[in-house]
């Protein structure tokens, strides 16, 4: 029964969830940072004493990838191929790199829109700066989801040690 529970391929699917979460959510924070970053060159044109303000959504998209980073080394943590590796640890590892990765994917994508849009309106109002704040917190936040999700389930795995012995 033991080698059933714990196949050879078992930790794979641990590694693609460290892949998961370092790839899809550094994915998302490289969108979120080239658009916002076209939006702050544009706005230096006109402006440049506003660029220092205007890298807040740069700012926050970089968080996303430590998101990824995070949850990838904690995964890495449990994993150690030499050892037997219960097949259900290795899908929780997957789910909660995923979780990660695609929240990481989709808050990128909403910094990077936001970011864009805002730091545009930013060189004809000021006003809208505490706007654009607020607005990214809520795009951030969804990162932040994936991250307390990947967090939750990598607790899981330490109730499987001890399956194949």
């Amino acid at each position: 029964m033991p080698a059933e529970l714990c196949p050879p391929y078992a930790p794979f699917f641990g590694f693609a969830g460290v892949a998961s979460a370092m790839i899809f959510s550094t994915l998302g924070a490289a969108f979120g940072t080239a658009k916002a970053g076209i939006a702050i060159a544009g706005l230096g044109t006109f402006k440049p004493e506003l660029i220092m303000k205007s890298l807040v959504p740069v700012v926050m998209a970089g968080i996303i990838a430590v998101y990824g980073l995070v949850v990838s080394v904690l995964i890495a943590g449990n994993l150690n191929p030499s050892k037997d590796y219960p097949l259900a640890a290795g899908f929780i590892h997957l789910g909660a790199g995923i979780s990660c990765g695609m929240t990481g994917i989709a808050a990128g994508y909403a910094i990077g829109l936001v970011g864009d849009s805002c730091v545009r309106a930013y060189v004809h109002e000021q006003r809208i700066f505490v706007s654009m704040i607020l607005i990214l917190i809520f795009a951030e936040v969804l990162g932040l989801y994936g991250l307390i999700v990947a967090l939750l389930m990598n607790t899981r795995v330490t109730g499987l040690v001890g399956v194949c012995d």
